[in-house]
């Protein structure tokens, strides 16, 4: 007992001591910051301090597989943080049957930050938490599209983190429902996002920033998950702004499949359960029991991606579920949400780009005819909107029903959702496409074509090998955007063209355009949405590709 006794006793002590210390950058050079967990060193390069690769929850491994994330355990001395830590596991293009993607680990919850220099504990700088998109698949916090120095030469802390994917990042089973009845259950990568905010309010004022101005955003399933959090109730409290790129907002695009009920969705017939369960017999595992929940986490990680297949072979069953409605953690989608006005109370900035996707990305229509014909009694409002002279091309068409259906309206109807709740909301379209790409992309910008320009590194776009100055001060406008929302609330400011505030009178939005100007003007899509909106009532028709 007293060895117990003296053992709690300097455990105590040195949370004690952790905890006084965590507010104190101990470095003349601002790259050494005591954390609420131990000591972390990074680098300084000329205006920005960048720090890479800091734990923010324990190693999900072993035990600790599907289980929410655990506290990190205190380290002694100082941890360098120069490098990123390994991305979470993930399949991916080039990925050989049996591996997974290279510099990919179970081992991944790992943050990274950038910072000015010059920044001073307490400093209340404003702080943007970035989430990366990949479809809940794929993806890291690393890597240099999304790199932070132009924020944090901006003023502004940034960060970015890595969050489980695919079967160990959503996943549900029988037992695993039932071990742990205290614990939330299916979608761990909310949890992560979660406990990565949670790790902000604990330690971002030892690096200058303020854990009361957080601004969460993300593109595409980051995008998504903005939402999800915005609708959580475990996130409530954790940020004050929200931007969502290209993240939809409404059900059926990466949203919470039911945990436990086959036929309960028409858009996710099939319970992440079920799937739990076609997964393990699928690696030879029978049983929905304890015994079975065993085997599964004896699985290797490499046999847990199992390349990324989302069916057991082609027309199988399926194996991967998404995001998962669990009734403790995730207790209701976004659209609900929002119809019933129960989402945070924050400001909002979302759009998405002008031709984000194309082909069978929604419908399986084979044709622009078949494809208007199944609007029902919005057959010639939806010809009228979409092929107004009849001599669209089937591929135009079917990229702006795709871009409309999928994001365009539901930004709309969240920012019209925000409005009515008395809250700020900023809406964007862009629609730049380099010269030497509109060939290529004839209809408009393609899904994410706006991220360089958000992080001002034009230097890492897919594509594009050389940056006229044009760019480079669409670059700047849209990065300074980005800031000075997280800063306000609001992202106008001195020699930036005006972006309107949404109002549902006016309906304005800020149109980057081909050539890349902003431009603040009523919604050049009004006509498509409007007609959009009133087709969801036959979404189940209409989507004949089901959940996406």
């Amino acid at each position: 007992m007293k060895i117990i006794l003296i053992s709690f006793g300097i455990l105590i002590g040195t949370l004690l001591h952790a905890q006084q210390a965590a507010a104190s950058l101990v470095s003349g050079e601002g790259t050494t910051v005591q954390t609420k967990y131990g000591v972390v060193q990074g680098v300084t390069e000329g205006e920005v301090s960048i720090f890479k690769g800091i734990p923010y929850a324990a190693p999900p491994i072993g035990e600790f597989r599907w289980r929410p994330p655990q506290p990190v355990k205190l380290w002694k001395g100082v941890r360098e943080a120069k490098e990123y830590g390994p991305n979470c596991a993930q399949g991916g293009w080039g990925t050989a049957p049996g591996t997974i993607a290279e510099g990919s680990s179970e081992d991944c919850l790992y943050l990274n930050l950038w910072l000015p220099s010059n920044a001073k504990p307490d400093a209340k700088l404003p702080v943007m938490v970035w989430i990366h998109g990949g479809g809940f698949t794929g993806g890291s916090g690393a890597g240099p599209a999304t790199s932070g120095e132009q924020f944090a030469k901006q003023g502004v802390v940034l960060m970015t983190f890595n969050y489980r994917l695919g079967r160990l990042g959503h996943f549900a089973f029988p037992a695993l429902t039932k071990e742990h009845p205290d614990e939330s259950k299916g979608s761990y990568a909310f949890m992560d996002m979660i406990a990565a905010l949670q790790w902000v309010k604990d330690n971002i004022a030892a690096f200058g920033g303020d854990p009361e101005n957080v601004t969460i955003f993300g593109f595409s399933a980051g995008g998504v998950a903005v939402h999800s959090l915005l609708t959580i109730p475990a996130a409530r409290g954790l940020f004050q702004k929200a931007i969502s790129e290209s993240g939809g907002g409404r059900d059926g695009v990466l949203t919470a499949r039911p945990i436990s009920k086959d036929d309960a969705d028409p858009l996710y017939p099939v319970s992440a359960e079920t799937i739990g369960v076609n997964f393990a017999r699928k690696h030879g595992i029978e049983g929905t029991d304890a015994a079975a929940l065993a085997k599964l986490r004896a699985l290797s990680v490499e046999e847990i991606v199992d390349g990324g297949q989302e069916n057991d072979g082609q027309g199988g069953p399926r194996i991967y579920s998404g995001p998962i409605l669990d009734g403790k953690l995730v207790v209701e989608t976004a659209e609900s949400s929002y119809k019933a006005g129960r989402q945070a109370r924050v400001p909002l900035m979302i759009g998405s780009c002008s031709a984000e996707i194309g082909g069978g990305f929604v419908s399986n229509s084979s044709t622009k005819e078949e494809l208007f014909s199944s609007f029902g009694d919005l057959e010639a409002e939806v010809k009228a909107a979409f092929d107004p002279s009849g001599d669209k091309e089937f591929a135009e068409v079917q990229t702006k029903f795709n871009t409309d259906w999928v994001w365009g309206e539901p930004a709309r109807m969240t920012a019209r959702t925000f409005v009515a709740s008395g809250e700020p909301a900023y809406v964007f379209q862009f629609g730049y496409v380099p010269p030497a790409m509109r060939e290529r992309a004839r209809y408009g910008a393609g899904h994410g074509s706006e991220v360089s320009f958000v992080f001002g590194n034009l230097n890492a776009r897919w594509g594009a090998t050389e940056t006229t100055p044009e760019e480079e001060k669409l670059a700047q406008i849209m990065n300074t955007y980005w800031a000075n929302f997280a800063k306000t609330g609001n992202p106008n400011g001195e020699g930036l063209p005006l972006w309107p505030l949404y109002t549902t009178q006016q309906e304005q939005i800020l149109d980057v355009e081909l050539d890349g100007k902003p431009i603040g003007k009523p919604d050049p899509r009004k006509a498509r949405l409007d007609v959009i909106e009133k087709a969801f009532k036959f979404r189940d028709r209409i989507q004949s590709r089901g959940g996406i």
